[in-house]
């Protein structure tokens, strides 16, 4: 009852009354009443998100108080020394490497900013997963790198908190904490039995209340305190978690919660009954192994772990299941969850509800609290099983992944609790096995080698579980706390632990079996690959980087050998279960070899850091044989691929050896296998080793010295490269020292090498590139200092430049000089090529290099490199070069390549000399002098005495028994006599019988399988002789196919050759002429290492020679039996055939670079006189040069049909043009300052001083007084949306270009351009166009008549320009006749209206009229004008013809544009021409024919409009005095109109005073001429009527006082007529072909004068000249200056102000700019990344400013989209009319908008190495790069994004 009527009473006072009773020190009834109060408050049987509960439950916990207010209370107690802001994804934060101790380590801005971090390794990145700032926390970052406010201890100097302040929020919160609790109880469905969104419902309506306890978390320290003791309370969570006995709901509800609880354990119930001993009530001491029948672990409970011993674990099914590690303290990890408090609950449902968002960030929250934190985590660990188990069959695992890491990361980065968590809660045990389950999942039978019998089972790469990454947050939290050092050797040293994750590694071992496709290609390519990549460098590489990290010292040899222990014993059981005896099964393929990587890098770690001896770590010789298998496989196959072997399997197999030998991979991969190798190459039998390698690239058939051979397994245009790969392979196995006894530095020195060899890198690339330890914790951080000196010391910095096509380079580093000298390794580069076409580009970077520094200028092959010494241990590596199988190869390969055997290429001699020269430099100790042959060894061969490569190079062989096919040329010979002429004997070599000999060479030519095979059987048997004969027969089961081939005879070859001898005969044949070896270079030392194959031959033989004088000998004795005899003869017919298809091949070569050279030759002729049209003397139409008059017509070369003619009436020719409006005039300001991007609240941009936005506020004035024809003819338009035309200069016929573009329709190739637009490319130039502007015929010939300057007086000019305009028929072409030149006219018209919008060409009353067509038309001229004028700098100061002049189509333009213009004329009584000459009769002002407004006086006219007015509407083509004339009586016009403007800007002073001084002057002679008298007159005539001057003085725009000096005055007049003549010469210029002379910037006004013919010629020009001597009026000045005066003051309509206003018109503009943006674009995207849109209210996904007026857009954001048009697009039509540039905040980088494409720019904030950071993927500091700013700037001012971007595309509206 008494809840009942409190509910009813005011929240506040009841809460303050409450409070009151509890700190009575007998509270009971207090307590009492609160409890009832909330029973009813927080009933669970109401709905959801009660909006009054949450009320009742704010006014409690405040006690009172307003809410807003106890949160201000409570935090001023805040005690919290650590940030803890937390973060979900997308958000943007910071990183420092230089502060932080752990990788994970992240600041919120705030923090980072008011933090010192300046010159350190910071980058900021955007959260994936989400996160929470670190500042504060010493365990994860130094305590330099805190900001400002978590520096100071804060926690020290608070009050403690009062006792009853927080006394409400005790006993209320556990209530509310509860309600929650059962909502959450009640609302979960499993998912089998409901869909999923009902779990998103619940969310929803809980969403206020969660919001709730967020806000409390966020009041800081007291308050997290209070929320902690709740949620860790045991006793509360008993008291409230079960309910009152009597009430139902709460039984319901708890019983809801344990069904819940009973599927939460690793394994469900089912399962448990099936498989496990145990009863169903979940005892301790019934966990069971998760994996059932296979399992492969088992978590055995604590009682039954003390009773077995350690290794000990019965067998279940076929493979050993291992049980966790004994310390196993609680019941399993399988088990069943309890729950002991509140905050386990609320992580239990958080889990079962797929981690809301809400809740994480409230747990997270909370993390500051120390107690919290340790609590939290526990409960964490405890539910860690569970939670994988749910995110394995979650829908949305990746959303899950990232919320689970998103805790995880804050948890386990911290040492201290890792260790703890690991100590007391088994974290570890729990990981494993956990991670073990989850492949489980996944496992299917490997079918490698053995595939009916294999028992081996790996996971399958198609899995969802592979594929989508799902195992992702675990391995990345094991990798995580493995980054500890004490939780790492607590790893290291639980053998169970290590045990059990060997079995999880070979679960991966063998995964992804390729099987090579040998008939069709396979029909559906799996690209599961990349899922098996992932995983092995995720799962089993990274943790093993992370355990070797902390194997570095003597101390930790212990671990290492346990590793290597369980890593052997692993491998033996899986060479067991996949059935492996001694050969690969064919034709399979995997990359995955994990163990054996894991057991290679132990081994390179154990030696090179830990000091052990690697004998002691290694296995028997046959487990060696055994291992080295499968990564020779790899290689053999990687050989392969690029063979083209496997092309039937698809494009993934070759993804797969990109892959492998990538950078993230490569150090994973492929070093150790090769690591791997050597160290098997260096303990096996150096004969055996070899002859594998042979065998496995199935080259060994290749290998004999018969010119034809039958191979088993190869076809013959494979054998080539499988041959280069094998011999690759061993030259790279032999010469990388990458695990075998470099140093780190030297390490990074080599990658970074062969990477800057191949191609000049970004520093970001080569970050990339060079293989780091993947392990973010290995200490090898990238970017760290070392990284940064070692690229100083081997390459230069190149800065970014541009090439003059515009395209933008970034900046590059290019190897040193001496690196290319001294340290450039081919072996390296092509080790670590991903393409084959790099390897091809770092050669032919290194001859360029050196043909450039003059070493050598042929075609050079790749250089030999000394390496560094081996480590002691890896010495054995050496015996592969002395061992004698390794020589016959080498002996049999340079007798086939100086025969000229097929298959024998470069790369096969430059490799074999390679391993020469190798053998010849690392030569095994004791026979370094041994000449005579020891006792023959093994006595299998006697093709070589010794095994040692100095003695064996002498060695002369005199025959060869080979076997042959019946149809080599061999047969065919004569047995051969015991000697012959050719080759004579040589001592050594007739000790011994021909015939016993060549038995034994026999044998060894075919026996490299079987002796393989019998090495292998000795080493197993220990017993060699029966093995002989066992192995003897098998030598022919080689798996050949079952066709049979033609059959073989055995004949006896004559060789009579010695290495040495070989050499020599190379080197004449490589040098081309005999004798070519000169025996004294022997004395000198060994050549350098750069040069062809002939410096290789010359360094050998010098290295031989100087090592043995024996070798010595024989050199000089070869040499001087060499002098020249006959050349060999071509004995048979093969080689014959050799020969010519090689000299076929030389000629074809020939011819077709001669026709390639012709057809270039051709090319350029054409270009040149294509291009002719832009040469200025050529006499097109371009430029008309006055000074040849000539007859002839213009001629126009077609582009398209090649052929030259004028331009006719019928079939007209034309001017390719690219037409676009333009805002850029429109953009103009006064200032010449550019505008500031704003970057803070307080600035602004204000447009309205804007060129555009100042005539348009004209214009409309105007339009409100005066009539509307005439407005229309006293300004111009298109500042904003005007159309620019501009031309690649080349010419065509129209009907050509339409055939042109019909084909372009056709043509189905995607173009970049819309041809139905009428876009297209010039056919010659391939220049972006949309129209052909027709050239008008004729033209030629009026010229002379054009030109004249006759000796008329300016009245009788006048009277004659008057008549002109009268006559207005005399038009070349009569309008009536329709020519197709006048239709080509018409649509070029129409194509320039259709460039513009609509509302730019509409300015009148009534739009569509003839006036408003008339407005549009001349002001397209003048936009041209004015354009160019920009694009001269602004003035006329250089003169000349600049080359965008030389491309000009001004004139063809005008023609059409009078052409057009003819259409309207002008009604003759309000020609402004009559106005202008003649004192007009004085009409009353008001007896105007109707009542229509007045027209325009002549002072508030544009004189550049009625210049172009008057010359459009003149007949074509005008002579030159008429046009003289125009400009004398316009400038009349200006100058009066400066000398008005000049008046109203003085002070009433000053008017005074010149009104007096130049009303003195008025009656001297030469008046009319003097500014003083004009001034005077103009002020007296303005001040009569209705004064002009009658403003109040403060509002005028005022001059300085300085302006009172005549000079000023002077100067101002000028500043103001220029822009009037600056217009009128260009003009001139382009009608009449006018030079343009270039002058200072103090000339310009005098020069342009004289140009314009202002000047009577006898005008001395060097003389000052002012701007009223140039004055010529047509009648008194003083008459028609007051006429138009009394046209002003005549007006009574208009406010003083405002006529003041169209006075002073100021004609100067600054040059249009982009705005000015700051240097650091940090600045920029701080302000602006998180500011809201002005139309949309919202933080746009996608910000982008506009550069040209700075306005903040939603870049492809729905919200601000108009009529179906994102907001962009519309922004570039306003703004730009249809051009855009828009910088995009989140990316850095500029987008183009131009009509109806767009095209990505890039970026002009470049970061400290001269790099973009598209995106900000990088995250690094970005600062402004002026010259890409200014060519931005400058393509927009010139209009020429369309020509120097390449790739556009369409829009569709869409951004």
């Amino acid at each position: 009852m008494m809840a009942a009527s409190l509910l009813r009473r005011d929240k506040r006072a009841t809460a303050a009354q409450l409070k009151a009773d509890l700190s009575r020190t007998d509270n009971s009834s207090g307590v009492r009443q609160l409890q009832e109060l909330l029973d009813g408050v927080l009933d669970p049987e109401r709905p959801a998100g009660d909006a009054e509960a949450l009320d009742w439950c704010r006014c409690l916990v405040a006690g009172g108080d307003g809410f807003e207010e106890f949160c201000r209370t409570v935090r001023s107690y805040d005690n919290a020394t650590l940030c803890g802001l937390v973060w979900t994804a997308n958000f943007v934060a910071y990183r420092c490497r230089t502060c932080g101790i752990s990788p994970c380590m992240s600041l919120c801005a705030e923090c980072f900013n008011s933090g010192d971090h300046t010159g350190h390794d910071f980058n900021m990145f955007r959260s994936q997963a989400g996160g929470a700032c670190d500042c504060g926390d010493g365990n994860v970052m130094r305590e330099s790198g805190f900001c400002r406010r978590h520096r100071l201890k804060t926690g020290e100097n608070i009050p403690s908190v009062p006792r009853d302040l927080l006394l409400m929020s005790e006993v209320v919160l556990p209530r509310f904490i509860i309600n929650i609790v059962q909502y959450l109880r009640d609302g979960y469905t499993e998912p089998d039995t409901a869909t999923e969104r009902d779990l998103q419902k619940v969310l929803q309506q809980l969403e206020p209340q969660i919001s709730f306890l967020e806000d409390l978390t966020k009041m800081g320290g007291a308050m997290r305190n209070v929320l902690t003791k709740i949620l860790t309370n045991p006793q509360t969570f008993k008291e409230l978690s079960m309910g009152q006995e009597e009430n139902l709901y709460a039984k319901k509800n708890y019983e809801k919660y344990l069904a819940a609880l009973k599927s939460s354990g690793l394994v469900s119930m089912e399962e448990k009954l099936r498989h496990g001993p145990g009863a169903v009530e979940p005892v301790p001491g019934a966990g069971v192994g998760a994996f059932g029948l296979q399992g492969a672990t088992a978590a055995v409970s604590s009682e039954s772990a003390k009773e077995e011993d350690q290794d000990g674990g019965q067998n279940v099914g076929q493979r050993k299941r291992v049980k966790l590690s004994s310390s196993t303290k609680d019941p399993s990890i399988m088990d069943t969850l309890k729950h002991k408090c509140f905050l386990e609950e609320l992580l239990f449902w958080t889990v079962k509800y797929e981690f809301p968002q809400k809740m994480v960030t409230f747990l997270l929250n909370m993390l500051p609290d120390q107690d919290y934190k340790i609590a939290f985590t526990k409960t964490f660990v405890q539910h860690y099983a569970f939670i994988m188990k749910t995110l394995m069959k979650s829908h949305e695992s990746d959303t899950m992944s990232n919320r689970i890491v998103h805790i995880s990361v804050q948890l386990f980065s911290n040492e201290e609790l890792a260790r703890h968590m690991t100590e007391e809660c088994q974290l570890l045990d729990i990981m494993v096995t956990v991670l073990l389950y989850m492949m489980e999942s996944c496992l299917i039978k490997c079918e490698l080698q053995d595939e009916e019998n294999s028992r081996h089972v790996v996971v399958n790469c198609g899995e969802a579980l592979l594929k989508n990454n799902t195992y992702w947050p675990l391995v990345s939290d094991f990798i995580n706390i493995l980054s500890h050092q004490s939780v790492a050797k607590r790893f290291l040293e639980d053998h169970s632990l290590l045990i059990l994750w060997m079995s999880f590694v070979s679960s991966f071992q063998g995964m992804n079996l390729n099987k090579r496709e040998m008939n069709e290609h396979v029909e559906f390519e799996s690209q599961t690959y990349y899922a098996a990549f992932a995983a092995e460098l995720e799962a089993c590489a990274q943790p093993m980087w992370g355990l070797l990290t902390h194997c570095k010292v003597k101390e930790t040899q212990e671990y290492t050998k346990t590793v290597v222990r369980y890593c052997l014993e692993a491998l033996e059981v899986w060479f067991d279960a996949i059935g492996f005896v001694d050969e690969p099964t064919p034709n399979q393929l995997t990359f995955h070899l994990p163990l054996h990587r894991y057991y290679a890098m132990f081994l390179s770690k154990a030696v090179k850091c830990q000091g052990l001896e690697l004998d002691s770590l290694l296995p028997d010789q046959e487990m060696l044989m055994k291992i080295m298998v499968h990564p020779l496989q790899i290689q053999a196959c990687l050989s392969e691929i690029h063979s083209n072997m496997w092309v039937r399997n698809g494009l993934q197999i070759k993804g797969q050896a990109m892959t492998y030998v990538q950078s993230h991979f490569c150090n994973s991969m492929i070093d150790p296998d090769i690591y791997l190798l050597q160290v098997c190459a260096s303990r096996l039998d150096p004969d055996y080793f070899i002859s594998s390698v042979f065998e496995r690239f199935k080259v060994v058939d290749l290998l004999t010295m018969a010119s034809q051979h039958q191979n088993a397994v190869l076809e013959p245009e494979q054998e080539r490269p499988m041959l280069e790969g094998a011999l690759t392979f061993l030259v790279i196995l032999l010469s990388l020292r990458i695990h075998l006894g470099m140093a780190d530095d030297e390490i990074l020195r080599a990658e970074m090498v062969a990477q800057l060899c191949m191609n000049d890198r970004t520093h970001s690339t080569l970050l990339d590139l060079i293989p780091e330890n993947p392990n973010p914790k290995s200490g090898i951080v990238p970017g760290s200092c070392s990284f940064e000196a070692m690229l100083s010391a081997v390459a230069d910095f190149k800065a970014p430049v541009f090439e003059p096509g515009g395209s933008m380079q970034q900046g590059m580093y290019t190897p040193k000089a001496e690196v290319w000298e001294k340290e450039f390794d081919p072996i390296m580069v092509v080790l670590r090529t991903v393409y084959r076409r790099d390897v091809q580009s770092a050669m032919d970077r290194y001859s360029a290099f050196l043909k450039q520094s003059g070493i050598h200028s042929g075609n050079p092959w790749p250089p030999y490199k000394e390496r560094t010494p081996l480590h002691p241990c890896y010495k054995g590596l050496v015996r592969l070069l002395h061992c004698k199988t390794l020589h016959i190869v080498i002996f049999t390969l340079l007798y086939k390549i100086s025969m000229d055997h097929q298959n024998m290429s470069e790369h096969v001699l430059c490799m074999v000399l390679y391993l020469i020269e190798l053998g010849l430099d690392n030569l095994v100790q004791e026979d370094q002098e041994q000449e005579e042959p020891s006792t023959e060894e093994h006595c299998h061969d006697s093709w070589f005495p010794s095994t040692s490569l100095l003695s064996n190079l002498h060695h002369v062989i005199n025959f060869v028994r080979v076997r042959v096919p019946e149809s080599a040329p061999e047969v065919k010979k004569e047995p051969p006599p015991s000697t012959s002429a050719e080759a004579p004997a040589l001592g050594q070599g007739s000790r011994l019988t021909g015939n016993w000999r060549e038995n034994l060479r026999e044998a060894q030519v075919f026996s490299l399988v079987a002796e393989r095979r019998r090495r292998f059987q000795e080493i197993i048997n220990r017993s060699s002789r029966e093995a002989d004969q066992a192995a003897r027969p098998k030598s022919s089961s080689r798996w050949a196919p079952p066709g049979t081939p033609p059959p073989l005879v055995t004949e006896i070859l004559e060789v009579r050759e010695s290495m040495l001898s070989l050499l020599l005969k190379l080197h004449r044949k490589l040098s081309g002429h005999q004798g070519s070896f000169n025996p004294e270079q022997l004395d000198e030392p060994p050549t350098g290492i750069h040069g062809d194959g002939v410096t290789a031959i010359e360094r050998i033989l010098t290295k031989a020679a100087a090592r043995s004088h024996q070798n010595h000998r024989c050199i000089l004795e070869l040499c001087a039996r060499s002098a020249p005899p006959a050349p060999p003869k071509r004995s048979s017919s093969a080689d014959k055939k050799i020969m010519d298809k090689e000299e076929r091949r030389q000629r074809a070569r020939e011819r077709q670079q001669k026709l390639l050279a012709e057809f270039a030759s051709r090319q350029k002729s054409f270009m040149e006189t294509a291009m002719d049209v832009e040469s200025p003397e050529a006499d097109t139409a371009m430029d008309l040069d006055a000074s040849e008059q000539q007859e002839a017509e213009a001629l126009y070369d077609c582009v398209i049909c090649g052929q030259s003619g004028p331009s006719t009436d019928e079939r007209p020719a034309g001017l390719v043009v690219l037409l676009q409006a333009t805002s850029v005039l429109g953009h103009r300001s006064r200032s010449a300052e550019p505008k500031k991007l704003p970057t803070s609240d307080e600035e602004h941009i204000y447009p309205a001083d804007t060129c555009g936005a100042t005539h348009d506020v004209r214009l409309a004035l105007l339009q409100r007084f005066f009539k509307d024809s005439s407005c229309l003819q006293s300004v111009s338009i298109g500042w904003d949306g005007g159309v620019y035309v501009q031309t690649c200069g080349h010419t065509l016929h129209i009907d050509c270009h339409k055939s042109y573009m019909e084909s372009l329709r056709n043509d189905q190739v995607l173009q970049g351009f819309s041809v139905d637009k009428g876009e297209f490319t010039c056919p010659l130039c391939r220049q972006f166009a949309n129209s052909v502007l027709p050239c008008r015929p004729g033209q030629g010939t009026e010229i002379s008549a054009w030109h004249g300057h006759s000796g008329k007086s300016l009245s009788v000019l006048i009277k004659e320009v008057e008549d002109l305009q009268d006559q207005l028929g005399a038009f070349p072409v009569s309008i009536s006749t329709e020519s197709n030149l006048t239709k080509e006219m018409e649509s070029v018209i129409k194509d320039i209206k259709n460039t513009t919008q609509k509302k730019y060409m509409d300015y009148g009353k009534n739009p569509g009229s003839p006036d408003n067509d008339f407005l549009f038309m001349y002001s397209v001229a003048r936009t041209n004008l004015e354009l160019e004028l920009v694009h001269r700098g602004g003035d006329l100061c250089f003169g000349g013809a600049s080359a965008a002049v030389k491309r000009s189509c001004l004139n063809q333009l005008f023609h059409v544009l009078a052409m057009h213009m003819r259409l309207y004329s002008i009604d003759s009584a309000y020609n402004p021409w009559t106005r202008l000459t003649r004192s007009a009769p004085n009409r009353p002002p008001n007896s105007l024919c109707d009542d229509d407004a007045p027209e325009v006086p002549m002072l508030f006219r544009d004189v550049p409009s009625l210049l172009i007015i008057f010359v459009l509407t003149m007949p074509q083509p005008l002579r030159k005095e008429h046009f003289t004339c125009v400009a004398k009586v316009l400038y009349t016009l200006q100058f009066t109109q400066a000398i008005a403007a000049l008046s109203a800007k003085l002070s009433p002073e000053e008017r005074l005073a010149w009104s007096t001084s130049g009303a003195l002057k008025k009656n001297e002679s030469n008046a009319q001429r003097c500014w003083e008298a004009l001034l005077s007159h103009v002020i007296g005539e303005l001040s009569k009527g209705k004064s002009v001057y009658d403003v109040d003085s403060e509002e005028m725009p005022m001059l300085s006082s300085s302006i009172c000096s005549p000079q000023s005055i002077e100067y101002s007049l000028q500043q103001f007529c220029l822009p009037f003549l600056r217009l009128s010469c260009l003009l001139q210029h382009h009608l009449y072909g006018d030079d343009l002379p270039g002058c200072s910037r103090e000339e310009e006004f005098s020069v342009l004068a004289h140009c314009l013919g202002l000047l009577p010629s006898t005008v001395n020009l060097s003389s000052p000249l002012t701007s009223a001597s140039c004055l010529e009026w047509p009648i008194c000045a003083f008459d028609l200056m007051s006429q138009w005066c009394a046209e002003v003051t005549g007006l009574t309509e208009m406010q003083t102000d405002q006529t003041v206003s169209l006075l002073v018109q100021d004609p100067q503009w600054a040059a249009p700019s982009l705005l000015q943006l700051p240097e650091n674009y940090n600045t920029i995207f701080q302000y602006y990344h998180r500011k809201a849109c002005s139309s949309c209210k919202r933080v746009p996904k996608d910000p982008a400013l506009c550069l040209v007026c700075g306005t903040f857009v939603c870049l492809k954001g729905t919200c601000c989209k108009q009529q179906s048009c994102c907001e962009c697009v519309q922004h570039s039509q306003v703004c730009g009319a249809g051009t855009g540039i828009f910088l995009l905040i989140n990316a850095s980088v500029i987008i183009i908008i131009r009509g109806h494409r767009f095209c990505l720019w890039g970026s002009v904030y470049l970061d400290a190495h001269g790099e973009e950071d598209r995106d900000l993927r990088r995250g690094k500091p970005l600062f402004l790069c002026e010259e890409r700013y200014r060519v931005l700037e400058q393509q927009w001012v010139s209009h020429t994004f369309d020509h120097i971007n390449k790739r556009w595309g369409p829009h569709y509206n869409g951004l």
